[in-house]
């Protein structure tokens, strides 16, 4: 866990400090709080890579600017809470964040909010694919040069 950038450790502490019921409440009250796409990109679904491991239609579209700091935008529908949940988790803790820090957040995140016993396995290993993307992203961002 001390990969763990400070963000998405004060998440997952905020989680831990609940109980189960709780967290579910916080997990809804993250769903409303994932942010709108930037106009640049409400026209450009092209660019967004779908995660199919979700159940629900998500998809994402990494940036990587000039300093080497990540920008993730995640689109998830409002009826499916819990995949939007966990997207907000990730747009808000990966904020500002250099792609050498995204790359080192530890893949078991996810499990790591102590919602194994209030969300599904595969709503879980839907979260982890959205990271697993998004790092995916990030590594080929880098390694093209921007405007290519």
């Amino acid at each position: 866990m001390s990969d763990t950038p400070a963000a998405l450790a004060e998440i997952r502490d905020e989680f831990l400090a609940l109980s189960q019921s709780e967290r579910l409440q916080l997990l809804l009250e993250f769903s409303n709080e994932l942010p709108e796409l930037p106009e640049r990109y409400r026209d450009h679904p092209d660019l967004f890579e779908r995660v199919v491991e979700c159940q629900s239609p998500v998809f994402l579209f990494v940036e990587v600017d000039d300093a080497e700091v990540v920008h993730l935008f995640v689109t998830a529908p409002r009826e499916s809470p819990t995949t939007r949940g966990f997207a907000s988790i990730l747009v808000q803790g990966l904020a500002g964040l250099t792609a050498d820090e995204v790359l080192a957040v530890p893949d078991d995140y996810p499990q790591t909010l102590g919602l194994t016993q209030a969300v599904s396995p595969l709503r879980l290993r839907g979260m982890g694919a959205l990271l697993g993307r998004a790092k995916h992203q990030v590594t080929l961002k880098r390694s093209t040069p921007q405007g290519a």
